[in-house]
């Protein structure tokens, strides 16, 4: 939950300190690291799928019906534990205007069509509804993700100067801490 917040934080600090690769070293560690959470969250959801509904219900018909959908939860927290932490690199890099567009189309112009036809059109249902939110967030990461590998981190900094003088009235020194004009 925090983790999008921690790393934008942690990325617009470093960017604001001058520290082109301890920003990018950050975003490498937090997006394996949620990567492997996501993936570890999966494996254990899909070898308890026959029980793990018995949690939350003792209805036989809603147990099966949870352990029918469990690879696309699976696939869901995977990709929910990786695409947050990208979105806050890009907030913490100052691309809010971006990660918004791209949230816009990827789920409105594509993961909410693709889901109506895939629930209501071809018949599928839940597990059509729930594909298109998939496919909506499986492209909105692989977009980011995308970004973030032609990130130029040097010249971030540089820009991230450049809105710390225009923005926050304070000059950078060359040991990376901030002094008021």
């Amino acid at each position: 939950m925090f983790g999008p917040i921690i790393v934008s934080v942690r990325v617009s600090n470093e960017l604001g300190w001058g520290h082109p690769r301890a920003a990018k070293y950050s975003v490498y560690v937090t997006v394996l690291q949620s990567l492997f959470i996501g993936l570890f969250c999966m494996v254990l959801l899909v070898i308890t799928r026959d029980h793990f509904a018995v949690i939350f219900t003792s209805s036989e018909e809603m147990q099966r019906a949870v352990a029918h959908l469990a690879y696309l939860l699976g696939v869901t927290m995977v990709l929910n534990s990786v695409q947050p932490v990208i979105s806050g690199v890009a907030v913490g890099g100052g691309w809010q205007s971006l990660v918004a567009y791209i949230n816009l189309g990827c789920y409105y112009a594509f993961g909410l069509p693709l889901g109506y036809l895939l629930g209501y059109i071809a018949d599928l249902g839940v597990m059509g509804l729930w594909g298109g939110m998939i496919a909506g967030t499986a492209l909105q990461t692989l977009l980011l993700l995308i970004v973030l590998s032609r990130i130029n981190w040097n010249k971030e900094v540089e820009q991230t100067t450049e809105r710390m003088r225009k923005w926050g009235g304070q000059d950078t020194n060359t040991d990376g801490m901030n002094s008021s004009v």
